[in-house]
């Protein structure tokens, strides 16, 4: 307990003290800004994200993040192929159990009873609606990866400032630490 008393009353008394700074005629360092004004385009997202909302994937062109096209059209692409497939067969077990109520009994599913067929038609119809959502959910963060991106892309990440991860040696026991290093240079 008298640890912690002497440990606050410590930093109480080095951290009120005044600090005098140097008066006189020295030269006065003005510090420059590295980040050019004029290479910032407060638009550029809105753009990017216009473009991603227009044609999926010309966002990601505009940002110049070309590998990310075939991610987009690979996740958009296999929902809309699931959304077809379960449409084409939702169809496909509804029509049966249609022509089945009227008499007619088809070649491809009769060996289902009515009960089948029902349940085939709601299972494809909830896969279809979901197939729809994440179309729509793809779509959607298509648009977002885009506008972050370009927002993103307007940021300086230059050597000067970087947090990097470092492995290191221990001394003492001869193992090795796990770190991360923060660089930050004027």
């Amino acid at each position: 307990m008298h640890k912690i008393i002497f440990i606050s009353l410590l930093l109480f008394t080095l951290g009120n003290h005044t600090v005098f700074s140097q008066t006189g005629t020295e030269a006065v360092l003005v510090a420059k800004d590295t980040l050019k004004s004029n290479d910032i385009d407060p638009l550029t997202p809105a753009k990017a994200a216009f473009f991603s909302a227009i044609l999926p994937g010309l966002g990601q062109a505009y940002n110049k993040k070309y590998w990310k096209i075939p991610l987009v059209y690979g996740a958009i692409g296999t929902s809309l192929y699931f959304y077809i497939d379960s449409n084409k067969k939702y169809h496909q077990y509804r029509d049966a159990y249609k022509s089945r109520l009227e008499g007619y009994t088809t070649d491809d599913l009769a060996f289902l009873d009515n009960n089948r067929l029902i349940a085939g038609q709601k299972f494809y119809q909830r896969n279809r609606d979901l197939s729809a959502l994440i179309t729509i959910a793809f779509y959607a963060l298509n648009i977002l990866d885009a506008n972050v991106d370009a927002a993103l892309l307007q940021f300086n990440v230059d050597e000067n400032l970087s947090v990097r991860p470092a492995l290191y040696p221990d001394n003492v026991t001869f193992k090795t630490n796990v770190g991360l290093t923060f660089n930050y240079q004027f």
